[in-house]
């Protein structure tokens, strides 16, 4: 394993830069999805994908079955039927990629209340800065963002966290493997919320309605962020330290508003721009700050 310091192979660090951008850009992708599709269904068909037909290839992880069902529901029902149906026109894609990015700190405060971890000052800091930045998108009502929407994507945020700290006691696994066997568990919640808030008839028609972009969109959500985003970055965890790997994950917003902007157009006002820098500086220390604090003190 490559040491922190030594930093990634030229074709491993673009390697690594690939899944950032798939992952960023596909908030845009969403977008399209969520077009045709209600976003429940869209949802659905996504986990559906992502379980089969790699469930016939990978061999279920070693965690207990109630961990998985946990990362499922967690994650499928709770991180991504929010975050879609939150996007359906309640936040834009480059927002959306941000706010979710609040995942971190909901993680940390789960730490605390679950484990007895006592927060950091450089992790308060971090925490106040990207708090500011989700303040400022609050604040302003321009159509980027409703009350609702900052709601879903927040509680899209806080699932995402419970999923993380689920995933953290299921131990070292093969991360692709576990993603795709839990998936198996996010059908099923998705499935009654779709047909108890969409209704069958919607969501029959929207997959009717589905053009070639809407069916490349779904496609999109479990072949190139399940298959290629987890398994390259399982891939390069495996090889490198997490210090040389986890930190390029800060490029995921990046991609995620800058994609936006380039493709739908969306604005990037000073306010919105604003917010970012506050929210990539929480965790940018979050993330940073204990690597800097370790060679510091070298």
């Amino acid at each position: 394993m490559t040491s922190a310091r030594s930093g990634l192979p030229p074709l491993h660090l673009l390697l690594a830069l690939g899944v950032t951008a798939v992952w960023g850009s596909n908030f845009v992708v969403i977008k399209y999805g969520v077009e045709h599709l209600p976003p429940l269904t869209l949802a659905l068909l996504r986990f559906a994908l992502a379980f089969f037909p790699l469930a016939l290839f990978l061999p279920r992880p070693k965690v207990p079955w109630r961990n998985l069902t946990a990362y499922g529901v967690l994650i499928g029902a709770g991180q991504f039927g929010l975050l879609f149906t939150a996007m359906r026109a309640d936040i834009t894609p480059g927002l959306a990629s941000l706010v979710v990015q609040a995942q971190a700190f909901f993680t940390i405060g789960l730490a605390v209340w679950l484990n007895g971890e006592r927060p950091a000052a450089y992790q308060i800091a971090a925490l106040l800065a990207a708090s500011a930045g989700i303040v400022t998108i609050a604040l302003h009502t321009d159509g980027s963002a409703t009350p609702l929407g900052l709601i879903l994507v927040l509680c899209a945020a806080a699932s995402w966290a419970g999923g993380n700290m689920v995933n953290r006691a299921a131990g070292p696994v093969n991360m692709l493997a576990y993603v795709v066997w839990s998936s198996l568990f996010a059908l099923p919640p998705l499935l009654g919320f779709a047909l108890a808030l969409e209704g069958w008839e919607r969501m029959t028609a929207g997959i009717a309605s589905a053009d070639g972009k809407t069916w490349a969109a779904v496609l999109w959500q479990s072949i190139g962020n399940t298959m290629f985003g987890y398994g390259v970055w399982g891939w390069l965890l495996g090889r490198h330290a997490a210090g040389s790997v986890a930190p390029l994950s800060l490029l995921v917003p990046v991609f995620g508003l800058g994609t936006s902007a380039l493709v739908l157009g969306e604005p990037l006002q000073p306010w919105k721009l604003t917010a970012f820098a506050l929210v990539m500086a929480g965790l940018s220390i979050g993330v940073l700050w204990p690597r800097l604090a370790a060679r510091l003190t070298i």
